[in-house]
């Protein structure tokens, strides 16, 4: 089969499913996966791949400079909300990863001031909040510095992670869709992400409900992978929301 008779079944199967996986399309046209690869790689315009999943491009929204400086004014209060639903999850003594981000600030603000934690984080706006409780025991993960996202990441970074013992991941989001799940901003992100969710006991999205709906350009999880998910809304159902 020839790549443009390719092309074509591939988007005819998109426009009947909506989003296809790279191993189901590779089957129906009897060709590998390296293959289907190459195909949409020449084709940014007409497909996205997220995940391992193929996709119309106009599906993903396009990527807009963030800054978390202007990320961290909107939306606020409703970040603070759906922070404040993740609370319960806390015990004193626990280990916490906190993920970067401007709602991951207002959870950090909200621990308890009494509380003794063992808190890790990656990116310098939690750690400066995490400074000031005095009963937090902070751990600060280094590597190449992000300034967009004001955070760090590398190999010794993952291999930290991996020497932890995590009751709790707190994870965030800058988009949410039933299909696609959880996808952040910025792809070295989403490593660190995936790490503290593999090692962590349980692992807590939160996000406020703008996020609903959203896909952003690097998949770090599917919805099912969340022990629980809160939005200001309160602890977040699919089917209910319909995102």
């Amino acid at each position: 089969m020839k790549k443009q008779d390719r092309l074509d079944r591939l988007t005819a199967m998109i426009s009947e499913r909506g989003i296809v996986h790279l191993k189901d399309a590779a089957r129906a046209l009897d060709v590998s996966e390296m293959t289907i690869r190459r195909d949409i790689a020449a084709e940014t315009g007409r497909f996205a791949f997220i995940g391992g999943h193929i996709m119309p491009a106009q599906a993903v929204e396009p990527e807009q400079p963030y800054e978390l400086a202007s990320a961290s004014d909107r939306h606020a209060s409703a970040k603070e909300r759906a922070s404040a639903q993740a609370l319960p999850h806390i015990r004193a003594e626990d280990t916490l990863f906190i993920d970067c981000g401007s709602t991951m600030m207002h959870l950090a603000d909200l621990l308890p001031v009494d509380m003794p934690l063992t808190v890790c984080c990656y990116a310098l706006n939690i750690a400066e909040r995490l400074a000031r409780k005095p009963n937090v025991r902070l751990i600060m993960l280094g590597g190449v510095y992000h300034p967009a996202s004001a955070s760090f990441s590398g190999a010794a970074a993952l291999q930290t992670l991996d020497e932890l013992g995590l009751n709790v991941a707190f994870l965030s989001a800058a988009g949410l869709d039933e299909g696609r799940g959880a996808t952040c901003e910025h792809f070295h992100e989403a490593e660190i992400k995936k790490k503290a969710m593999a090692v962590a006991a349980r692992s807590i999205l939160i996000l406020d409900d703008s996020k609903l709906g959203r896909i952003r350009p690097a998949f770090f999880a599917p919805l099912d992978g969340f022990d629980a998910i809160y939005t200001e809304s309160g602890l977040y159902a699919p089917d209910e929301n319909g995102a």
